[in-house]
Formats: structure tokens, sequence, C-alpha cells
């Protein structure tokens, strides 16, 4: 899902629809028209799809032979994801090269709390199952809090429960499901100090990733383009030793090599 712009610097998404569906050709022409438009292309994509779609970007990749695409599939619900997406967007406005921005990425995810608010889990298979291991004993009716990301935590809502949120300000988003509750608006976002709260539209994705319809998606994040510009480049950046290109973090983005270890070199621990 491709969120609204932030602001009017914040750059359009390309949605790359039914991939899996469409002739191979039509694909490979939409991903080498995106090349030749814009020199990189970060893709970003749900855990949630299909594994035809995952499929298909790696051999679009690999047909085109291009270390020009990177493929970033990060383990966020898919409202968390279309923020992060939407955060990518907003710093392509900035004087970043391809491969720190790709980066910035990873990085950005730790910065995201995403969860829900759910009717059920009973196909809840995102978080560990010694979380949901004494659900059964719940009350039916009962409605459950989420937190998938960046630490798992389950709790059945009633008063006086609470979750760890961000210890830093930032805005949440909202996205309902076919789920009555008002529980984030009047408990949650307060308890996080939320800055504000908007909503959005349900992923697509977001019914299979949580196990049900009955939903109310939420996430948080840090809106401001400028603190989101601050901590990109705050890490300390190197050259991949293998395409050039500048990255942080210890793999490539784009063509997926990681530092060399020199006969030198003694390993940690």
């Amino acid at each position: 899902m491709a969120l609204p712009a932030q602001d009017e610097r914040t750059l359009p998404a390309v949605v790359l629809r039914d991939l899996d569906q469409r002739p191979l050709d039509q694909a490979l022409s939409e991903m080498q028209a995106l090349i030749d438009q814009h020199g990189h292309v970060v893709v970003v994509s749900s855990q949630a799809v299909s594994e035809g779609v995952d499929r298909r970007l790696h051999t679009i990749r690999s047909i085109l032979e291009s270390d020009r695409i990177a493929l970033f599939r990060p383990n966020l619900p898919p409202l968390g994801l279309a923020v992060l997406a939407r955060q990518l967007r907003q710093l392509a406005t900035c004087d970043l090269s391809p491969g720190v921005l790709a980066s910035a990425g990873r990085l950005l995810t730790h910065y995201i709390h995403a969860g829900a608010v759910l009717g059920s889990v009973t196909k809840l298979d995102r978080v560990p199952v010694g979380l949901k291991s004494h659900a059964k004993s719940w009350v039916p009716g009962s409605q459950f809090a989420v937190i998938a990301h960046p630490e798992p935590q389950l709790v059945r809502i009633a008063p006086g429960v609470a979750l760890e949120g961000p210890e830093f300000a930032t805005w949440m988003l909202v996205a309902k499901g076919q789920l009555q509750s008002d529980w984030i608006g009047t408990t949650l976002a307060p308890a996080w100090n939320a800055m504000g709260l908007r909503e959005a539209t349900l992923p697509a994705e977001s019914v299979s990733w949580w196990g049900t319809s009955k939903l109310i998606e939420f996430c948080t994040y840090l809106p401001d383009l400028s603190v989101l510009y601050q901590l990109v480049t705050s890490v300390r950046q190197s050259v991949c030793h293998w395409c050039g290109i500048d990255v942080i973090g210890d793999r490539c983005v784009f063509c997926s090599a990681t530092p060399p270890v020199h006969e030198n070199q003694t390993s940690s621990g």
C-alpha cells in the first residue's frame, strides 16, 4: 500500500501491481523504465505477499543483471511497512546517495512500533507461541492488543493493561478493519504520548498477516524529515568493496556483498 505523501516534497510511490500475474516481459519493461528514469530502484515488499511475487522480483533482478535494484523485505506488519516506504520517499528528496538511502530502511525499522487490536488470535502466527500459549483460556469475545515490532507483546485488553511503547515522540497511524474499538485512541495513544493520530486505509495484506479481518492495525513513526535525515546521516558510512557504492551497515543492499575478512582479522567473542 502506498500512503499519501506527508508533504509536497515527498516523492510519489510506484506500485508494482500484480507482479506475479502479468507476463514477465511487461514486468521487466516496467522495471527497466524505472531504472532508466531514476538510476536506482528500491523495492519495498511485505513478507505477507505471495512467494510468487518474491520469486518474480528476484527473477527480474537476475535477468536485468542489475546491481541498481535493491530488494528490501523487512519483518514489519503491512501498515508499518507502508510507513517505512513513505519515510524512504521523504528521504529520497535529500542529498543521500542511492546506497545510503536504500540502507536507511534497515535503520528506520528500529524506530517503528507496529501492532494491532484483534478480535481473535487463533490464527495469529506472527508472534512467538509462548506469548499466546494461554490464549485458549481467555474469555470469548475478548479483544487483544498485539505488538509485532520491535519486540513481540500480546495482552488481553482490560482496564489497567499496558503495552511498552516508544521512548521518543511519535505520531500514530491507525487503519481499521472489521472491528469496533476505541481503545487505541482513548488508551494506547495517550499512554504512548503520541503527538497526534491519523487514519489510513487498511493495507490489502493486513488480514492475512494478522490472521483475522476483525482487526484495527496501528503503528507509531517519526514524521519529521529533518529527524529522519539526522538519524541516517549520523551513522557511519562505508564503501562497498564489490560495487563501490556508499552504504551504511555491514551488507550492501544492491549487490549483497559483505565486508571482506582479512587473514589478520580475528573474530570477537
